[in-house]
């Protein structure tokens, strides 16, 4: 019994009114796909006078969870007993989905929901700090994020080069700073007359923690059409548009795109026209709360805005192609 099926054991035991729980290696993996045997180690768990399947992920990279759903259930299917979904971590918006999708998954010490069984531990869970609904403001949101999408990383950063580069004046920096400070994942560090902000994790790590204070930045959407077709060339792509050029999302039939209030006051003085409805030739357009450009990404908003402006979409090809997204951001 390795020390991960120790603490498989240990953990139902403390949270089931069971004696007998048992984990070992499951013994017919011979009904099972290749390429299944391969990306999990498999267990057979008796709970009481239930069985399951225990597939412990083998490869540390996360997998889309719309393939976490897939695998699962051939795994139950081909075994005939209900599967487990074993990682060795869960964000919470990946927990949120599982849930959704009935999947159930064990964090030993940690998470577990067992559907099959009306076992919901959520009450349970540890969190990693302490969440408040209090949202970030805009231009503490755009910080973070132009922070954590900045290449090379850097921990710390000055009001000089990313307040300036976003366009905010020193009054809403140190306003921002304090504010992303609060928080946790970062602190004030005095440099001479300078206050740098100094993130305390990696940029993984302080998105865990500070996703849940981040907030769609799209305050307002509208129907419009440019002045002419180079008008969306010039444009950057927002909303599932851009979810499509960076995933296997099919394009969207409306075109979509994104303006700071700023820039889309310029837009309509160059020409586009807000549009009552949809007609041909009409453009979705999203206003946000802070600039589309602040990780100079091409034509597309950032993948982090992106994210929390669809993370609450239910369609499950969405939210395939969220987690598509989310695994190639180079963190």
């Amino acid at each position: 019994m390795t020390s991960l099926d120790v603490a498989i054991r240990t953990y139902l035991k403390e949270v089931l009114p069971l004696r007998e729980v048992e984990v070992v290696p499951l013994a017919d993996t011979g009904s099972l796909p290749y390429f299944l045997r391969d990306a999990y180690d498999m267990r057979e768990l008796t709970l009481g006078r239930r069985r399951l399947v225990l597939a412990l992920r083998r490869d540390p990279e996360k997998t889309p969870l719309a393939r976490v759903r897939t695998q699962i259930q051939k795994i139950a299917a081909a075994t005939g007993m209900p599967a487990v979904y074993v990682p060795t971590a869960l964000a919470s918006y990946e927990r949120k989905r599982l849930i959704e999708q009935h999947v159930p998954f064990l964090v030993p010490g940690n998470q577990l929901y067992l559907p099959d069984l009306g076992v919901d531990l959520r009450e349970h869970f540890r969190k990693p700090y302490q969440q408040t609904d209090e949202a970030l403001s805009p231009s503490a949101q755009a910080i973070v994020i132009a922070a954590l999408l900045d290449q090379p990383w850097r921990a710390e950063h000055a009001a000089s080069e990313l307040a300036g580069r976003l366009g905010y004046t020193p009054m809403t920096w140190s306003r921002a700073s304090r504010e992303i400070a609060a928080t946790g994942v970062a602190a004030i560090h005095t440099v001479g007359r300078a206050r740098n902000l100094r993130f305390l994790q990696g940029p993984k790590g302080t998105w865990e923690r500070i996703r849940g204070r981040l907030r769609s930045p799209v305050k307002r959407v509208t129907l419009a059409t440019p002045p002419h077709e180079q008008g969306k060339n010039l444009a950057t792509r927002a909303g599932l548009s851009a979810l499509a050029a960076q995933s296997m999302l099919a394009e969207p039939q409306t075109a979509c795109y994104a303006f700071d209030a700023a820039g889309w006051q310029a837009a309509r003085d160059a020409g586009w026209v807000e549009q009552p409805g949809p007609d041909s030739g009409t453009a979705e357009v999203q206003v946000w709360a802070y600039r589309t450009d602040i990780a100079n990404r091409g034509p597309n908003v950032d993948p982090l805005s992106l994210w929390l402006s669809l993370q609450g979409t239910d369609d499950e090809r969405v939210q395939a192609a969220l987690d598509e997204l989310m695994a190639a951001i180079p963190w």
